[in-house]
Order: structure tokens, then C-alpha cells, then sequence
């Protein structure tokens, strides 16, 4: 049986997505509300800042408490060349920016894909894709490196090779409690690998993002659909921040930002172009959702794995 409707979500009208300057339209929010940003990110450091503050303060006046950035927030650049010479280290004046922000507005960001210097640039000259979590007082709370890279190559229509200026995380990070929910940390090519979500769940997770950069021929056909599958096999929301349209001469990505609740239901989504989204996060129907169906208990961990040994 098909539960009933949603009746925690928020109304279609706050729910669906409102751009800058947008009057405001405020709900009655008893539980925890998070705002999901659409940006178009450029070689422009400054220019993307510029938009991204907009929508942080915009989500912080509606009343969220965590807001959510996608991949490549700080930049996206036009060749591997470019995108290794703007990136910063994590102690760089990008991020600060960036944590006085959080404070300024009372806060959570979720910075789903900066692109980080670490400690081994000098030896390596490759970067890390960092998703970097903020508290309120602008604090560094978590940061997971990018484990899975994308390197595909669709003859004709797509051709990325991530790995060859991005050095791939070496651990997964322990979901951290927010003002939301626990927060499992994941970041765009690792939707299609279920392995990390349920390792993120069997760790507390209640939440998990893939702040993403989509391009357009993959995003139409397995955007939607995977992050609804990682939604429905860990029984978690899953919230997606996307990059949308024409970031250079290059590259246009694919956009359509939302959340996703734990019976695989959309309840927030953006439409096209730059714009915010908005969802409450309900943990009471979260948790009556595994107690109904109580997958978690039913995996045969004593299985898995042992085909054909």
C-alpha cells in the first residue's frame, strides 16, 4: 500500500523555486527548513560570489537553517589549465568569505565542490573536489573529498577525465548532526555508486547531498532517477544542488535541483535557471518510513560479497 500524501510538505508555491528579488512568501514551519541553491557558475570568481551571497541571504531571510551550494559554487573554469590556477587553499580568503557569510546570516552552508589546494600541491599539482560544511559561526564542521572521479568518456557528446588534475579522496566522512539532521557528505559522480549511501545510513545518516554539476546529455537521462534511488534505498532525503545552463563556451549543465524525501517522492525541485528551492525535513516521517519497511535490519551483510567464492 502507498502510504498516504505528504502532508508535512510545504506548499507547491514555497516548495517550487523562487529567484532573486522574488516576494516573499513565508510558511508556518514547525520543523527544520533547508533552502537548495541553482547557480551558474563561471571562470568569474568574484561574479559567483556575488550570486551565491544573494541566495544565501535570500534562503537565511525566508527562515532556512542550512543552505545548499552546488559543485564548482566557487568556480567552474574552461580548461584544466584555468581550473588549477584559480583554486585555493582551504585557508584561503574564498572560504573565509565564505565563513563570514554563515556567521552574517546565522547560518549552515553546505559547499558542495570546492575546488581545494591541499597539503600536497606542491607535489602533486593536482587539486581535490572538497565538499566543505560550515556551522553558523562560519566554523569548519567537515570536509570529504571527492572519492569517486569522473572520468567518462561518451563518443560524440561527452568527454570529462576529472582524475587527470583532481586527486581522488582516500576516507568517507561520518555523517554530522545539523540543525536538519545528520549529514552524510557525498559530491555529484558519487550518486551512482549505492555502496557510499548505505554506508553513509549504516552511520547515522538522515540526510544525504550530492551537490552536482550535471551536464545535460546525463543529467536527462539519470539525474532524477538516481538520486531517487539513493532516496528509497537508504531511507534518507537526499538534496541536490545543481549547476544550470551556460557556465562557458564549453559547458552548459543540466540544472534541476531538489529534494528528494525517504519514500522516493520529489518534494522540491528548481526550475530553470538560478533560483533557490525549499523543503522542510520531517525526521518523524522519516523514521516511521524504516520502521514500516525496515530494510536496514533485513541486509544479509553475511551475503554480500561471497558470490562465486
Amino acid at each position: 500500500r502507498v502510504p498516504p500524501a505528504r502532508l508535512s510538505a510545504l506548499p507547491r508555491s514555497v516548495l517550487c523555486s523562487l529567484r532573486p528579488g522574488a516576494a516573499p512568501r513565508r510558511a508556518m514551519a514547525t520543523k527544520p527548513l533547508v533552502a537548495v541553491a541553482q547557480v551558474t557558475s563561471t571562470p568569474d570568481k568574484e561574479r559567483n560570489l556575488a550570486a551565491c551571497t544573494g541566495l544565501v541571504r535570500e534562503a537565511a531571510e525566508r527562515g532556512a537553517c542550512l543552505v545548499f551550494l552546488p559543485e564548482g559554487f566557487d568556480y567552474i573554469g574552461c580548461a584544466p589549465a584555468q581550473t588549477l590556477s584559480l583554486a585555493e587553499g582551504l585557508d584561503g580568503p574564498l572560504m573565509g568569505r565564505y565563513a563570514e557569510l554563515a556567521r552574517d546570516c546565522g547560518v549552515w552552508l553546505s559547499l558542495g565542490g570546492f575546488h581545494e589546494r591541499g597539503q600536497d600541491w606542491e607535489t602533486t599539482q593536482c587539486i581535490y573536489n572538497c565538499h566543505v560544511l560550515l556551522d553558523s559561526t562560519g566554523h569548519l564542521v567537515a570536509a570529504y573529498r571527492k572519492t569517486h572521479l569522473c572520468d567518462v568518456e561518451l563518443e560524440g557528446r561527452v568527454s570529462m577525465k576529472e582524475s587527470s588534475f583532481t586527486n581522488p579522496g582516500t576516507e568517507i566522512v561520518a555523517p554530522v548532526s545539523t540543525p536538519a539532521g545528520k549529514l552524510g557528505l557525498s559530491i555529484c559522480y558519487d550518486m551512482r555508486f549505492p555502496e557510499l549511501s548505505l554506508v553513509l545510513r549504516r552511520a547515522g545518516a538522515e540526510i544525504l547531498t550530492y551537490p552536482s554539476a550535471f551536464t545535460v546529455h546525463t543529467g536527462s537521462a539519470h539525474w532524477e532517477v538516481l538520486l531517487r534511488a539513493r532516496a528509497i534505498e537508504s531511507q534518507c532525503y537526499v538534496v541536490a544542488a545543481a549547476q544550470t545552463g551556460k557556465n562557458h563556451e564549453h559547458r552548459t549543465s543540466y540544472g534541476h535541483s531538489l529534494v528528494v524525501d525517504p519514500w522516493g517522492a520529489v518534494v522540491a525541485q528548481c526550475r530553470e535557471g538560478p533560483g533557490l528551492c525549499y523543503a522542510e525535513i520531517d525526521l518523524e516521517y522519516l523514521h516511521r518510513i524504516r520502521r514500516e519497511i525496515p530494510v536496514q535490519s533485513h541486509r544479509r551483510h553475511d551475503l554480500y560479497g561471497t558470490v562465486g567464492l
